[in-house]
């Protein structure tokens, strides 16, 4: 039996590493692009943030190249980002961060979909909640989560460039219970706070072909009183 492959964008970052581990115990061949090693991964591509968007991306693109030899992979998760708050007085430097944290993984994982994923494989992209609206308390992050669900809904189009019947999907949580969240925002209510771990098993039902919404739908991850819906936008 072919063994089954994916790659996870940001795949050191909290809720990276949960995707890694849960595929991994699935048997998966996983590959992790991140800054950092991660040192349960099969595979690391490291990514080189002083470099522009252009350099950043053909390094990477070459790198999964030679890790993946002749072989395709089944699913890209792109689960890296930020946050940054600011309103207009101080705009310029939270959407510079938000572009290159948000918006750059996202561009790259679109080309390396257009490469090295599969027939009839599966994209994910990170989207929010809070930027189906204005977001005036964090304008740089609203617009870099804008940008992604836009090119979600492009990437699904006809003739963008991915592999014939692939899936592209956004996921829009409001808030990820990781362990920088819980540490800064120690007094929130984390019944409403989605579980990393319920989205690891998302990705995994919707790769088995469970309940997969239509390519270029928005879904938000609305959790309250610990139990997470699934709504399309």
């Amino acid at each position: 039996m072919a063994t089954s492959r994916i790659l996870v964008y940001g795949g050191k970052g909290a809720l990276g590493s949960v995707v890694v581990n849960y595929f991994k115990s699935r048997s998966f061949w996983v590959g992790s692009i991140d800054l950092t090693l991660n040192e349960h991964a099969d595979g690391n591509v490291i990514v080189k943030s002083e470099c522009s968007l252009p350099e950043q991306e053909a390094d990477v693109v070459k790198s999964v190249g030679e890790l993946l030899g002749e072989n395709k992979v089944d699913a890209i998760f792109c689960v890296a980002g930020g946050w940054a708050g600011g309103n207009a007085k101080k705009i310029v430097a939270a959407a510079d961060s938000m572009w290159k944290q948000s918006v750059w993984p996202s561009v790259i994982t679109a080309s390396l979909a257009s490469k090295y994923l599969k027939d009839g494989g599966l994209i994910t992209l990170p989207g929010a909640q809070a930027a189906l609206q204005g977001t005036p308390g964090m304008i740089g992050y609203g617009m870099a989560k804008a940008a992604v669900h836009q090119l979600v809904k492009s990437l699904a189009g006809e003739n963008s460039g991915i592999p014939a019947n692939s899936t592209v999907l956004a996921t829009l949580p409001v808030t990820l219970d990781t362990p920088m969240n819980r540490k800064w925002m120690s007094t929130a209510d984390f019944s409403t706070w989605t579980p990393l771990d319920f989205i690891a098993e998302l990705f995994f039902k919707w790769l088995s072909g469970e309940n997969v919404p239509a390519s270029g739908s928005l879904v938000q991850l609305l959790t309250k009183d610990n139990k997470t819906e699934l709504t399309l936008a």
